[in-house]
């Protein structure tokens, strides 16, 4: 007998989602950086253990918009919630309820939807004892299925989530192959790549408004070899100029690190190259998102 569950994974920004779903897929198909709203879209993710399937879907950081990308994102959470069988609700181990997890929590209720809580990177609790109080708090605003306090970045109970995610599950066919791990395609997977490499390269420069499309993906025929062309897009000329650095060195930088993500990945030899372009206020033109596949 197979089973199947589809699991939204939801929360605010900065949380440790993306993180959190490839350590549980054991593969890096969501790009990780300290910026919030790192996420864009929504990635799915798939992990086949045994007779059971998980399909998960990780969403940007449910968060207050302030351009037509971020109403964009807003909208692909609450459309994710209204078409899975559970949440995998992610919060930090410390600080205040967030306005926007209060929000989710209203979703969740109205939707009658099973969550499980994940309290993730408690790893950074000085006093374990404030993980009590952190359970109690948001166990007397909702029922969830379970509590499972968790490190992504260690992988510490990660197996004792998947466990009780598993119990979520129906019977079911599976919906994938079951070597399957996502349904991004590779120049997806690929422009993503680069632009962890520009989040983690320029956390304190350059802002949010960098996107990447992935031109020209192809294997030669003659040699094992993957020639990428991507092209990186900026909202102002001297955003551009950062990108690129002084004599090149920046662009240099994120070339090199991109490409050994990427050989690593496509386990083949990767020849990259990368352009930097201006478009100016992309965030807010509805034609730009869409042809950067982000709506």
């Amino acid at each position: 007998m197979t089973k199947t569950a589809f699991i939204a994974i939801v929360g605010a920004p900065n949380v440790g989602k993306s993180s959190l779903l490839n350590k549980m897929i054991k593969s890096k198909i969501a790009i990780v950086s300290s910026k919030p709203q790192t996420t864009r879209t929504k990635i799915m993710g798939v992990l086949t253990r045994g007779a059971t399937q998980l399909v998960f879907t990780d969403t940007p950081g449910y968060h207050k918009p302030h351009n037509k990308l971020g109403e964009k994102m807003v909208e692909a959470v609450g459309d994710t919630i209204g078409g899975v069988d559970a949440c995998l609700f992610v919060t930090e181990a410390s600080g205040e309820l967030k306005k926007a997890e209060a929000e989710l929590l209203s979703m969740f209720k109205k939707q009658k939807m099973p969550v499980i809580l994940a309290i993730n990177k408690i790893d950074t609790l000085k006093d374990k004892r404030d993980l009590l109080s952190r359970i109690a708090d948001f166990s007397s605003k909702y029922d969830f299925e379970a509590v499972v306090p968790v490190c992504a970045s260690s992988g510490e109970n990660v197996e004792v989530l998947l466990d009780e995610l598993e119990k979520l599950a129906f019977e079911s066919v599976h919906f994938f192959p079951d070597d399957t791990l996502t349904d991004q395609p590779e120049r997806v997977l690929a422009g993503e790549i680069i632009r962890e490499k520009i989040l983690r390269l320029m956390d304190k420069e350059i802002p949010h408004g960098i996107a990447v499309s992935v031109e020209k993906m192809r294997e030669r025929e003659d040699k094992e070899i993957l020639d990428i062309d991507a092209t990186v897009y900026c909202e102002r000329e001297s955003h551009k100029g950062m990108v690129i650095g002084k004599g090149g060195s920046m662009l240099k930088k994120i070339s090199t690190y991109s490409r050994q993500d990427l050989e690593k990945f496509f386990q083949i030899k990767v020849n990259l190259h990368i352009w930097v372009k201006v478009k100016e206020d992309w965030r807010n033109r509805e034609g730009l998102i869409h042809n950067f596949g982000l709506d």
